[in-house]
């Protein structure tokens, strides 16, 4: 990497942030590129030390040096955070929010109502943190090409970036991929849980459904063919496999995940009118 990179300044430097600009280090970006601001002393310590990334406790100095600001902060501060901001924030600087439940059009509003704002929305995930992540993101009109590359480009070294193209879509988003990883922890559980009720001790059925997670995500990825194939070729007729899918469909299990998933999105509409306020 050269010195022709963006400077990227994280305000807020919590694990997801942790987990983005530690993926850009390990991905090879310039660590003297990226900067982390956070009101806690100890936490950036750390960070410097073990990442040689520039750290301070004014998000006002961590703006002043940034082409590219990521917003890393719980949405409850996030107003008064952006209002701060807002009188110190260079034209042409490319902010990336990756808050749940906040709007651009909020985000627009509270960072000065710049009409040329170039703001990109992130809805990204847990798995980030070990990067195998997988971010919606969603770009306003003013965004350029080239700025979408680059914000590509961070999210890309926490996982798989996918872009929509209305806004109202990173609710769709929330309800997949950003909560879904505690559905499938859900159903980690209710098998282990099944396996002990059938008589296996814990430690057992924990890692045996633990390494089917994984090891099914994994063949998934990495086939030709798509996860209905995959679930046909495993399912023989008669079988064992068949009669579980059976118990699933006859249970409405697929009502189930999309009444979850709909609650999900709903919820997230409803935390965007209160955060609007």
């Amino acid at each position: 990497m050269t010195d022709s990179q963006p400077t990227v300044a994280f305000i807020g430097a919590g694990n997801m942030a942790g987990s983005i600009f530690g993926g850009l280090v390990a991905n090879g970006y310039n660590a003297q590129r990226i900067i982390a601001s956070d009101p806690k002393p100890d936490a950036l310590a750390k960070l410097q030390a073990s990442l040689n990334i520039r750290t301070t406790t004014d998000n006002r100095e961590a703006l002043a040096a940034a082409d590219i600001v990521v917003l890393a902060v719980k949405p409850q501060v996030m107003k008064a955070v952006c209002c701060d901001l807002a009188p110190h924030l260079k034209p042409g600087t490319l902010v990336i929010s990756i808050a749940a439940g906040i709007s651009a059009a909020s985000l627009h509003t509270w960072l000065g109502g710049n009409q040329d704002l170039a703001l990109v929305r992130c809805m990204p995930n847990t798995p980030s943190l070990v990067q195998a992540g997988a971010s919606g993101l969603f770009a306003t009109p003013s965004v350029s090409d080239k700025q979408k590359q680059q914000a590509e480009s961070i999210m890309a070294a926490v996982g798989s970036v996918c872009w929509v193209n209305n806004e109202e879509d990173i609710h769709a988003v929330t309800a997949v991929s950003g909560s879904g990883p505690a559905y499938f922890f859900l159903m980690i559980e209710a098998m282990t849980d099944a396996g002990v009720a059938q008589g296996l001790n814990k430690d057992t059925a924990a890692r045996l459904a633990l390494d089917t997670a994984y090891g099914a995500a994994k063949l998934a990825v990495n086939s030709d063919v798509d996860v209905v194939e995959l679930r046909r070729r495993v399912t023989s007729p008669n079988g064992t496999t068949a009669e579980a899918i059976a118990s699933f469909e006859n249970n409405n299990y697929r009502v189930i995940v999309a009444n979850a998933m709909q609650a999900c999105a709903d919820r997230s509409r409803q935390l965007a009118e209160q955060l609007a306020d």
